[in-house]
């Protein structure tokens, strides 16, 4: 998911109390001993994490995946197919092998960038140089024509792998103060060297890559124990690969004592061409109100750092089990009730938008959406998303939640429309009530989002299923609701960032031919 801020107007507590009939309690007994004894999530992450693996658009996992949830939906009854929204630059991962050979040998913890170009078969071996700290764009230009058949380093040397937790636990505080004040000016120092140079960051490696660069080697630190941030390459020829910090800094540091390191590195890929992209959409109708609909969103796609464990498989599986439990305990829903597991996200709700886009009736027709993407907490946070009634409707639906659920979420009515950051803004800035169930932390942005930490172990079950209940839960309530969710926009707040009114988001526009 993409990180945006939670812009508060009105927080509140929510009353809770028997204020439905038996039946209701009857039904949320039901779901809750359904999700209790009969969870399916663990066996669901596993599929989608150990064996199907990350899903990267436009690779063969992806693919895989798409057909994987088809038919587990199916098994359990639930009607589903594969919707094609656009294509994009097809990509398959293979070996990624790193080895320091001189001055002495290891194999080092890397791996290439997603769409990274391969090594020759049996790799390539090469010495090492650091982006130059020159005086101006004529002298770095001069450099470059030193670097044919190296490996560039690009990224600044970390001057401690210690997340700054761990330094207020155990250091002295002058110690502490002193490595943030010396860090802090390593940073200054390297973006004026790319200041000098002339080029940004991305810029950068196309301009290696043109000079004989035999490959590039970075080092994205996420800020914990062993953590690093897992993009794209951003080359046509040569691999990207992304070193852990310790092999990285080593690496550096022999470099600049003048140890002249000799690294190998064997990055295998292929590349695909375009491949189509998909939404998976699963569908239980509705017996009485069947062209009004409640939908589950999360997004399906993932980086492949490592797993997508808590971006998004944990968001995925909280929506396919809830369906599952619906279907089996109110098979029979008021509204029609759709899972909605969007494709390409990472690249920008591409997803989410291209369905926004091609399915109006349906978007001019939500009761409801429901999305979770943040990770693997326990659901924390509830905003309005700017809709006037949201507290009426919300908190009508919130009462019959179980209390043990309920007693952590924070509410924020009428909030703000969000224009980003995950799939439910696709659908708020076409100006359908689409909920964020925002979850909590556990470390999310440090270790697991966008990681290649994230990983199976990662995943809490225990708030995952309290998530599965909650989502099942809203949807009933808003199924069997005899009033649909009216769509008034609140008068938005004078923005912090700007100090002017804010306005509601406007609809983006999906990439449906991407990865050129």
């Amino acid at each position: 998911m993409k990180r945006i801020a939670l812009i508060v107007c009105i927080v509140m507590s929510l009353p809770f109390g028997p204020v439905h009939a038996q039946t209701t309690d009857e039904m949320v007994d039901a779901i809750v001993k359904e999700a209790t004894e009969n969870s399916q999530l663990e066996y669901l992450a596993h599929q989608l994490t150990d064996v199907i693996g990350p899903r990267l658009v436009g690779t063969p996992q992806m693919q895989h995946a798409h057909e994987w949830a088809v038919e587990q939906f199916e098994e359990w009854g639930i009607s589903a197919e594969n919707q094609q929204f656009g294509q994009w630059q097809g990509w398959e991962r293979g070996i990624t092998h790193v080895d320091l050979v001189s001055p002495r040998v290891v194999s080092l913890e890397g791996m290439q960038l997603a769409w990274s170009p391969a090594t020759k078969k049996g790799g390539v071996e090469g010495k090492l140089d650091i982006i130059p700290d020159v005086e101006n764009k004529a002298a770095f230009e001069e450099w470059l024509k030193t670097i044919k058949g190296k490996f560039i380093l690009v990224s600044m040397m970390q001057p401690t792998g210690r997340p700054d937790y761990n330094w207020e636990e155990y250091a002295t505080e002058e110690s502490f103060q002193k490595m943030k004040e010396e860090r802090d000016a390593m940073q200054d120092a390297w973006r004026e060297r790319f200041t000098k140079i002339g080029y940004n960051s991305r810029e950068v490696l196309s301009v290696l890559e043109e000079a004989g660069a035999a490959g590039i080697i970075q080092s994205r630190w996420s800020s914990g124990f062993g953590v690093n941030k897992i993009f794209s390459a951003g080359t046509e020829k040569v691999p990207v690969i992304d070193l852990a910090l310790e092999d990285y800094g080593m690496l550096y540091r022999m470099v600049e004592y003048g140890d002249d390191p000799v690294i190998k590195v064997n990055a295998q890929s292929k590349k695909l061409g375009k491949v189509p992209t998909f939404n998976t959409i699963a569908t239980i109708p509705g017996s009485e109100k069947p062209d009004e609909y409640i939908i589950l969103s999360a997004h399906y796609d993932s980086w492949d750092g490592g797993t997508g464990a808590t971006d998004n498989a944990t968001g995925s599986i909280t929506m396919m089990e809830a369906a599952r439990i619906l279907k089996e305990v109110y098979p029979n829903p008021k509204r029609t009730i759709i899972v909605g597991l969007w494709g390409s996200e990472e690249q920008g709700l591409n997803g989410s938008t291209a369905f926004v886009e091609d399915n109006p009736e349906i978007v001019d027709n939500m009761q409801a959406l429901f999305n979770q993407d943040n990770g693997t907490g326990r659901v924390v946070r509830i905003s309005g998303q700017g809709f006037l009634h949201a507290y009426e409707f919300l908190g009508r639906w919130l009462e019959a939640v179980p209390r043990d659920i309920t007693r952590h979420i924070e509410t924020t009515f009428p909030g703000t429309p969000g224009g980003g950051g995950s799939d439910y803004a696709s659908f708020v800035s076409a100006g359908a009530p689409g909920f964020s169930l925002s979850s909590l932390s556990w470390s999310y942005w440090n270790y697991t989002w966008h990681t290649n930490r994230d990983t199976y172990d990662k995943i809490v079950f225990d708030d995952v299923r309290n998530n599965a209940i909650l989502t099942a839960v809203l949807t009933y309530m808003a199924s069997e609701d005899p009033e649909t969710f009216p769509r008034d926009k609140a008068v938005l707040p004078i923005s912090r960032r700007t100090g002017e009114q804010m306005t509601w988001p406007t609809p983006r526009t999906a990439n449906r031919d991407g990865g050129n």
